[in-house]
């Protein structure tokens, strides 16, 4: 015998009898049962909180952070020439790594059958700045100016060994594609600030690297990355064809909503909604956009500032200048990618060279934001996949070597956004291979970044084929030793 109907309740989208407790509390009475709940179980966090335009509506704690800029080093930066300077690895240089340090790390098919694995110490040396006292390599003497703005953290972790689920992992929480981007879940859940912007915004030095990274997955599309590009038009197909005045396309744009809005009626579909708001935000770019990218009204000290190429579109100083411009205006994500810092072979002469395109231009935006009052609110991080190894791949001679994968450590830096000016979290073993002090797993630093900008990670979730899903996945602590 069939079990009686269940009478229809108005809940949203879904049948009343599939939620759970905390969902119908959301539901009925307006919210106000969801609203009593919060209250009950963290009054403090949700005094604190301030109301956002995205699906929480009000964050989770008070935020540190309004905008992030992350610039990121695709490629897997060398550590150990950069960051974490290792004077045993310069004393046993051409010796054999002991089996004792490795254990039983798995070995990438590039290094995997080499007769000998030589321990390769930095060509490079490392001077202390700042009263902070961090230790930077020769070639970062630009970052060295504000290394007691930066907080370094010397032990990020991570499973990968290989770039395509490496970034990936980075940049979406998970090694296989097809969750959101980190972008997406913050666009998800705080929405825009700027509505003649998207809050979402992507910069690339070079083309090489796939939209899955700044894509939204299975959230709706509205939330995905935008890319600047570095032609004449920093977006495709934003310019009117000839012939067509703003005025056409305004009258043709209400048309067409009309048509989408009749079909939305008929068939609620999300991406229905998502098309309309896309073809209003192209038509507001049509004006923002030219305006963000024009550097004519920057001063020119301030151009000088981030190196010779900042005048050139397309290049890493010129894309860290418009994230600067477009954190002004409200755009609250900015992704900058740079790339080939995978360095098999011929490590000394290629750092040399992406230090050259990126250690000015990096320097120059802390200093920037921090000049113009926006550091205190602006989070920067800088920061790859994952590191590179304290032995030599291939053959290593008197002047050259190169360095292969290496998912045990490696290190960024964070600055501004409420993190801790000046200090250096967690630490390696005098080999520069294992984490010995303070680990920090990628998740943990999704964790924390979302809880500077007021979000509980465990609470920004989207339900998706029966399950809900998080940036987090099911991981992640806060790393409370860098809030400031």
């Amino acid at each position: 015998m069939n079990p009686p109907p269940i009478p229809p309740v108005c809940t949203g989208g879904e049948a009343s009898h599939l939620l759970s407790r905390r969902e119908c509390l959301n539901r009925f009475a307006l919210g106000l049962g969801g609203v009593a709940l919060a209250g009950l179980l963290n009054p403090a966090a949700r005094a604190e909180g301030v109301k956002v335009a995205g699906v929480l509506g009000r964050t989770h704690l008070a935020p540190r952070a309004k905008r992030i800029i992350y610039l990121f080093q695709s490629g897997g930066p060398s550590q150990l020439d950069l960051y974490d300077p290792k004077p045993l690895l310069n004393q046993r240089h051409g010796e054999q790594l002991p089996d004792s340090v490795r254990g039983s790390q798995r070995l990438t098919g590039m290094s995997a059958h080499q007769s000998s694995i030589p321990i390769a110490g930095s060509p490079f040396a490392f001077t202390r700045h700042g009263q902070s006292g961090h230790a930077f390599s020769e070639v970062l003497p630009h970052l060295g100016k504000v290394a007691d703005e930066l907080c370094v953290i010397r032990s990020m972790h991570t499973e990968s060994i290989n770039h395509g689920p490496g970034v990936t992992f980075m940049q979406t929480g998970s090694q296989i594609p097809g969750r959101p981007s980190f972008g997406a879940w913050l666009d998800y859940g705080l929405g825009a600030e700027n509505e003649n912007l998207p809050s979402f915004v992507v910069l690339l030095t070079k083309d090489k690297l796939m939209s899955h990274l700044w894509g939204s997955g299975f959230l709706p599309a509205r939330h995905q990355g935008v890319r600047f590009r570095s032609g004449g038009d920093p977006v495709l197909y934003l310019g009117n064809p000839a012939g067509v005045s703003a005025e056409n396309r305004r009258l043709a744009l209400d048309r067409l909503r009309e048509l989408h809005e009749h079909q939305f009626a008929g068939t609620a579909d999300a991406e229905i909604s998502t098309r309309i708001s896309n073809y209003e935000m192209a038509f507001r770019l049509q004006s923002s956009v030219p305006e963000v990218t024009d550097l004519k009204d920057e001063p020119a000290h301030v151009v000088d500032s981030y190196g010779p190429e900042a005048r050139t579109p397309g290049s890493y100083a010129y894309n860290c200048l418009l994230a600067r411009r477009l954190a002004e205006r409200g755009v609250r994500f900015i992704q900058l990618y740079h790339q080939d810092w995978d360095h098999h072979g011929g490590l000394p002469g290629a750092l040399r060279r992406e230090t050259q395109q990126t250690d000015q231009a990096s320097a120059a935006l802390v200093a920037d934001l921090k000049a113009r009052g926006m550091l205190d609110d602006t989070l920067v991080v800088w920061g790859g996949e994952f590191g590179r190894t304290n032995y030599c791949q291939g053959i290593m001679t008197a002047g050259n070597f190169g360095r292969d994968h290496h998912p045990r450590c490696f290190s960024i830096w964070m600055a501004g956004g409420g993190v801790k000016r000046g200090i250096v979290h967690g630490e390696t073993d005098e080999y520069g291979y294992n984490v010995v002090r303070d680990p920090v797993h990628i998740h943990d630093l999704h964790a924390t970044i979302l809880h500077l900008f007021g979000i509980d990670h465990e609470q920004l979730t989207y339900r998706f084929q029966g399950r809900r899903y998080r940036l987090t996945d099911v991981h992640g602590h806060v790393v409370k030793a860098i809030l400031a």
